[in-house]
Formats: structure tokens, sequence, C-alpha cells
């Protein structure tokens, strides 16, 4: 155990609504041991972007973290050359030139179906109606996972988010990790059988043909998808729900993207800053260091909180507020080192260049049904639990 001061939190008003707690910690003790999370936390956004790229103190590599244990060896939890062999062999299916060739028609295609079928009703809950199923059949298209059913997809990978976010060593949570791990195996398992022959003869530009291209073990095949899975799915939804809430109760901003005066990727990466779907990346200590008079202690495990960095005051004015033309450059919400998440083009098409454009210009006069709050939730991952709306149907 380090030399970090105690900070003691309420786990339950933390999961509601970290940001005080943040913001105490930022002033008060910004490198802090929290008993609660069994952790030490990094909060201010400088710390956490000098700190995440020394990965022969601050590792990925953690053997008995709960990523590994639940979800296998991804590429996530690898550094240096074992990480950058992953990664390489991935891109071709991720790059901004994919992304722009090939899956925004795709992702275009899949909100198009949606949106024919839900603005005839005039009223959803954009969570589970859009939200939810866009971001599962654009990853079934991404991964390669096609046999599948998008709502297995958003299951399977909540699973998983709940599972590596189990600090609290919840037993059923626990269980209900393992199960979606196994059934995700086994969707793999069918979808080579399948395809493998296929994609041999006709490689295409999904994760799942990429990776069996390049060589890559199977066991790594499995750990990746599921990697994919876990953040491709949970990620994309609560962005594109969470931005569509953001300007339903931001008129102003709204305004300004209607008129051209702000583009829908400026609302995308406020959002990202403003409520971070991510809101905290782990690491292990693997020797012993010491930051800002802190001392660091080897197995010591850190926990870097992008939430509480793109809150932080020292660089974003009024951070608390939503503002669409704030300049998000200090943002770490992919990252800041060499994990920088490989997915950040994907997401950005789907959301920005796909969905918030047309969900606004499809679903007429949409406003929120006040009939129900709108509830949000979580601190290692983040977003919108319902989206309660109504329409002009037609």
């Amino acid at each position: 155990m380090g030399t970090a001061p105690r900070f003691d939190i309420d786990l339950a008003a933390f999961w509601r609504d970290p940001y005080p707690a943040l913001a105490r910690l930022r002033a008060e003790a910004p490198i802090a041991f929290v008993p609660q999370l069994g952790s030490t936390l990094f909060t201010r956004r400088d710390d956490i972007f000098t700190c995440e790229k020394m990965i022969d103190v601050f590792s990925s590599h953690q053997p008995n973290g709960l990523m590994n244990r639940l979800m296998g060896h991804n590429m996530m939890r690898k550094d240096g050359d074992a990480h950058m062999a992953e990664r390489k062999a991935i891109f071709p299916s991720v790059s901004p030139k994919t992304v722009k060739a090939h899956w925004s028609a795709v992702f275009r295609a899949h909100a198009d179906r949606l949106l024919d079928e839900l603005a005839p009703t005039g009223r959803a809950d954009l969570v589970k109606a859009f939200a939810l199923p866009l971001s599962a059949e654009c990853l079934k298209a991404l991964t390669g996972l096609t046999n599948m059913r998008y709502k297995d997809m958003d299951a399977w990978s909540q699973g998983m988010i709940d599972g590596i976010a189990n600090y609290a060593g919840d037993a059923a949570v626990e269980a209900r990790c393992h199960a979606a791990t196994a059934a995700i195996d086994a969707a793999i398992d069918a979808a080579i059988d399948d395809m493998a022959p296929v994609l041999a003869k006709a490689p295409d530009p999904s994760l799942l043909s990429v990776m069996l291209e390049s060589g890559m073990p199977i066991e790594s095949v499995r750990a990746n998808i599921k990697l994919a899975i876990s953040g491709g799915q949970n990620e994309p939804r609560d962005a594109i729900a969470g931005c569509i809430w953001a300007l339903l109760t931001h008129p102003e901003p709204l305004a300004l993207v209607r008129a051209g005066e702000v583009a829908w990727v400026q609302v995308f990466e406020e959002y990202a800053r403003w409520i971070s779907p991510i809101g905290m990346s782990p690491r292990r200590i693997a020797r012993a260091w010491s930051v800002n008079g802190i001392e660091l202690e080897p197995e010591d495990r850190i926990f870097f909180m992008f939430g509480s960095a793109n809150r932080d005051e020292a660089h974003f004015a009024d951070a608390d507020a939503f503002n669409v033309r704030r300049d998000t450059a200090k943002s770490i919400a992919f990252g800041a080192g060499p994990h920088y998440c490989a997915g950040a083009w994907a997401s950005r098409a789907m959301v920005a260049d796909v969905a918030l454009p047309c969900v606004f210009a499809r679903l007429k006069g949409l406003r929120l049904d006040h009939s129900e709050p709108v509830r949000i939730g979580g601190w290692a991952f983040r977003g919108l639990l319902n989206l309660p709306t109504t329409w002009q149907p037609g």
C-alpha cells in the first residue's frame, strides 16, 4: 500500500453522480486511496495525461485484474510490443480510411431502417428503440458476428461491462459476466466455423476477418472480440442517447447545430468530455514510484478517472456545463497514451456522422416525454438508462 491519503465515498451516491466527489478529490486529494473501491484514484487531467504514457510504471498488464479474469487476455491488458502487435492487426478494420470508405455506409443503412420503423410511431424510449439496436447492429457488422441477435449483443456487452466494474465483488454480477463470455465464445466459434472458409477466399473489413487473416491465435481473437463487444456496444449506445438528451435539454446548442454554426462532431466531443461514457481506466503499479510526493508500491491498483480529468477546472472553464462551442482539445475521453481507443473513429462516425443527424432529421418535433424522468447512472461507465421522447408521427 502506498502513501496516498484516504478518501471515503458513498458507493451508491457515487454511482448516481460521481462528479461532486470527484471535484472534492481534485481540490483536496487529487491522488487518493478510496477504500470502497480498493484503489488509488488519479483525478487531475495532467497527472493522468502524463502517467498513462509511462507503461513501465503504470502497467495495463493486470494478470489478476477483473477484465483478464472474466474476459481473457485482450490487447487492452497488454503493454509494449504485445499490445502494438494486436493493435496493428486490427487497424485495417477500424482505420479512418476503412470507416469512411466502408463502415459509414453500413451504419447509415442500419440507422435508416430503424428510423423507418420508428418515425410513424411518434413515441419511444430512444435508448431501447434506437441507441441500443443501432449500436448493436453496427457492432455485429464490425465484429463479423452477424449470426447473433442485436439484443444478445447488448445483453452480453452489459454483462461484461458490469462484471469488469464489479469492484464490490457481487457474486451475481460475476455470474452474469461468466454467462455472457461463455455465450460469446460459442458465437465466435460458430462464426469461425461458418465464415473462416469464406473469409479465407474473400476477406472483408470485419474484425473477425482481419484478425484471422493476421494469423492471430484463436484465444486472442476471442479475447479481442469480447473487448470490442464490451466497449463497442455500451459506449456508442450511451453516447448516442446522451447526445440526444443533451441537445433536447439545451435548446441553444441544438439551434446552433441546425443553423450550421456548430458541427455534429462538436456535440459528440463535448458530450464525451461532459459525461464521459468511459469514466475510468485501471492500471497496476509495476515498480515503486513517486508522484507529487506520494509513494506508490508494486501491485497497487490505480484508477485513472477520465470523467474527472474531463471536468478539471485547470483546463475547462465552467466544466460542469455542456458547451458545444468549447475547445475540447484537452479532453481525454478516448484515453491519452498508447491505449488510446482503437474504435474512436468508428464511434465518431456512428454517433456524429450518422445517428445524430439522422434522428433530428427524421423525428420531427422531437422532445422529451416528461411523463417519465430520464435516469442516468454509473461512474466507471456512465450513461442514460432511458430516454422517453415524443415527436410528430410521420
